[in-house]
């Protein structure tokens, strides 16, 4: 058995803190979407609730992305720097995916401290991170602060527009969190990638042909 420390702490602590987040912006946001036919809450407690969640999500994305940018484990987000080659192992992994993983073929990707992500991860968690997770978090302070950011709003097409993308992206998230836990089932046993994200170490028996990444 041999031991890879993928998950440092900083990225530990903001993994969780940005799920549970995650989880409960949903939640709240049905609660306010759906006021009068959902009432678990007051919308007060509702409002209140998503409010401080949304700040929370930003501080936690600067902590993922101020501890990357000082740290050569950003190298894991584009550990491949040749397109042709990338591509090769963004198809090889899909038809893992796809295909392998049910006939208990060999995983095409083994993880290394530097470069943890196979291609269909990295191309995965760059638009999440860089895109997807930010343009939510100002579709939802733009939201939060209309007559502030009026004239930002206007620009952008109006109250309707933001709104819209800000519920397009929650859809996207209600899709994304269920094949997130999925995918994270994939390790020699069920829990495995589960327990690496609390301990921060991959464990594999020495020549094992390697879990589902």
């Amino acid at each position: 058995m041999h031991r890879i420390y993928l998950h440092p702490l900083p990225v530990r602590i903001w993994h969780w803190i940005n799920a549970a987040t995650c989880v409960l912006l949903m939640l709240s946001g049905v609660q306010l979407r759906y006021v009068g036919m959902i009432d678990v809450v007051s919308f007060r407690t509702a409002v209140t609730v998503h409010n401080f969640l949304g700040f929370l999500l930003i501080a936690n994305f600067f902590l993922w992305l101020g501890y990357y940018l000082s740290s050569p484990r950003i190298r894991t987000y584009h550990a491949e720097t040749n397109p042709t080659k990338y591509f090769h192992d963004a198809l090889d992994q899909t038809l893992y995916y796809s295909y392998g993983i049910f006939r208990r073929a060999k995983a095409p990707f083994q993880p290394s401290v530097y470069n943890k992500f196979n291609a269909l991860q990295a191309m995965t968690y760059q638009v999440l991170m860089l895109l997807i997770l930010p343009a939510q978090a100002i579709t939802g302070l733009l939201l939060w602060n209309l007559s502030g950011f009026s004239k930002t709003v206007n620009f952008l097409g109006g109250v309707r527009v933001i709104d819209t993308v800000h519920v397009l992206i929650f859809i996207f998230f209600v899709f994304y969190i269920p094949a997130h836990f999925y995918l994270g089932t994939l390790g020699r046993r069920p829990v495995t990638h589960f327990k690496e994200m609390y301990t921060g170490y991959e464990e594999e028996e020495d020549g094992e042909d390697g879990a589902a990444k």
